[in-house]
């Protein structure tokens, strides 16, 4: 993607203690959990690596990739969670989205003070939370989120490709493209497969 860059430490630097920036992914898909991550920067972050960080749906494969290995060998302290398939079922996308970043930040080896969460809405945490709009576009700590959330989850689709061939899970990481619809009406749905989602409605 194209435009001027806007993402840097504002946010963060606008709170006093240790800031968390929160991001999820997998909100669209018609398979697969939801995922979050949240991650607090190292203190100084390393310019180079702060200049290669952004929103994960601005960067192509290998550079996510590239960027989350350096994030886990920086210093950052991250977590990963999830919100299963039969949570989403049971709960709602939003609410099981909620769910997984608030078990992100609670998985965490220290607390943070604050938290930075994109979007609109923040989860029920312990700790002072801050819905940023677009965050991942202009907090580093939320991109940072987004790139491990990201390729945390794209590699768990490729795992679940392998076990369920067809849906073409390594390439679609379980969005709803024509051949993953096409697979689901020729295959039928798996365990896997959210039933309230679009063809996987009740017809």
């Amino acid at each position: 993607m194209t435009g001027p860059r806007r993402i840097g430490l504002a946010y963060e630097q606008a709170c006093r203690g240790l800031v968390a920036g929160v991001d999820e992914v997998g909100r669209g898909p018609l398979a697969g959990p939801v995922l979050a991550a949240a991650v607090i920067l190292p203190t100084p972050l390393d310019p180079a690596l702060a200049a290669r960080i952004d929103d994960s749906k601005r960067l192509r494969d290998a550079e996510r990739i590239a960027v989350a290995t350096l994030l886990r060998g920086s210093g950052a302290i991250w977590a990963v969670a999830s919100a299963s398939v039969a949570e989403i079922s049971a709960l709602n996308i939003l609410q099981a989205s909620l769910l997984a970043m608030r078990r992100a930040v609670l998985r965490l080896a220290i607390a943070p003070d604050h938290v930075l969460v994109d979007g609109n809405r923040t989860p029920d945490l312990p700790m002072t939370c801050r819905a940023v709009i677009g965050g991942d576009g202009v907090s580093l700590s939320i991109a940072a989120a987004s790139i491990i959330a990201k390729c945390h989850r794209d590699r768990l689709m490729q795992l679940l490709d392998a076990r369920y061939p067809g849906y073409g899970w390594a390439r679609n990481a379980g969005y709803g493209t024509a051949q993953h619809r096409a697979a689901i009406a020729a295959l039928g749905p798996t365990q896997h497969h959210r039933r309230g989602f679009g063809p996987l409605l009740p017809r």
